[in-house]
């Protein structure tokens, strides 16, 4: 008689425990409807994921913005009622793929609703993806494409369809896509701000440079590969309004540099190769640059310390962080003098990683 008042004590204990978990979880939930559709929609932008690879409808594991609209009736009409949480997208789907599911990229991009697109397209650029793409064209500000996207492929991408671009990053293209992608990117819009070849490659010399023009006149943040330092020259002439420059140096320079001044660059990282012995030395000699807050170089087998101080005190910039690669050395005494000379001096970082552009 005892076991069966204790087991029904228990029974009793057990259901008052999961009356109150049910109070607790009601409690939260009507919580979570009280918040304002602004509060609820700041929450769910801080749940996007950080690489635009995830931002896609064939994306696996299911994630935000589209997982937000599979939890509650309330939270999907947030969501969908929030065009930020739709205004980044990855596109990698061949024929076959939009052939399945053409609404869902569609239905995506609707629901931005005329606010700014930045896109990111994979190696398929069919017809069908060009149609779907179409309406939202004049409000793509950020794109990432392949290299043969304005050349060999059909159909090509048209720059005159990107009324509204301000970032432009090409990804996989050859010396032989040069003449195409010049062609295309020199009738890009005067919003133009941002171009970047991801890979670094092809390397680029004087003329081919001067092919992109006039797009480079709008630019203030470029990366790009260039031959030899007397093309690096070149393209800070080409771009006036320069505040950010990443690139690489493919060989040393066979002739004298002239010296250049530039007013605007910010932030310059230079890579090159360690067998390239000449490169730093003779752009720090030739350049100017009185706007400089951060400079990084690589890969130098030594420091070219007296070079580095007459660049300093001839360009009287506000140099405030120096970054180098592996294989140079500053000693506490050379950076006393980079101290004297520019009183914003305040870090050097030895990084010894493999760098990835």
């Amino acid at each position: 008689m005892d076991s069966v008042e204790n087991l029904h004590q228990a029974v009793l204990e057990k259901k008052e425990k999961i009356t109150q978990s049910m109070n607790l979880h009601k409690g939260l939930l009507s919580a979570h409807w009280r918040f304002p559709m602004e509060i609820l929609s700041q929450i769910f932008n801080h749940c996007l994921p950080d690489y635009i690879y995830f931002l896609s409808p064939s994306s696996l594991p299911v994630q935000a913005p589209i997982l937000l609209t599979r939890i509650c009736r309330r939270w999907r009409e947030v969501a969908v009622g929030t065009p930020g949480l739709w205004c980044r997208l990855y596109v990698q789907a061949d024929d076959k793929k939009l052939l399945k599911a053409p609404f869902c990229y569609d239905l995506w991009l609707k629901r931005s609703r005329g606010h700014p697109l930045s896109l990111e397209l994979g190696y398929h650029y069919s017809t069908k993806l060009r149609s779907l793409l179409r309406p939202y064209m004049s409000h793509i500000t950020s794109l990432l494409v392949y290299g043969d996207y304005f050349g060999s492929r059909h159909p090509r991408l048209l720059a005159t369809d990107l009324v509204a671009l301000q970032e432009l990053a090409i990804r996989g293209m050859s010396n032989d896509d040069i003449p195409t992608v010049a062609q295309s990117i020199s009738q890009l819009p005067s919003t133009m701000r941002s171009l970047k070849f991801i890979d670094m490659t092809p390397f680029f010399d004087i003329e081919p440079l001067s092919s992109f023009s006039p797009v480079w006149a709008h630019l203030t943040d470029v990366q790009i590969a260039v031959c030899h330092p007397n093309a690096f020259l070149h393209l800070l002439q080409l771009c006036p309004n320069l505040s950010s420059l990443n690139t690489q140096i493919e060989m040393d320079q066979r002739g004298p540099l002239k010296s250049f001044t530039h007013t605007k660059l910010q932030s310059l990282c230079i890579l090159y190769y360690a067998s390239l012995t000449r490169t730093l030395s003779e752009l720090l000699n030739a350049l100017s640059l009185p706007n400089l807050h951060a400079l990084e170089a690589r890969y130098n087998t030594s420091w070219p310390h007296e070079d580095m101080k007459a660049f300093l005190a001839r360009s009287k910039c506000p140099l405030e962080t120096l970054t180098i690669g592996s294989g140079m050395t500053i000693t506490d005494a050379q950076q006393a003098e980079y101290v004297s000379l520019t009183p914003s001096f305040k870090v050097v970082n030895h990084n010894n990683s493999s760098y990835s552009w």
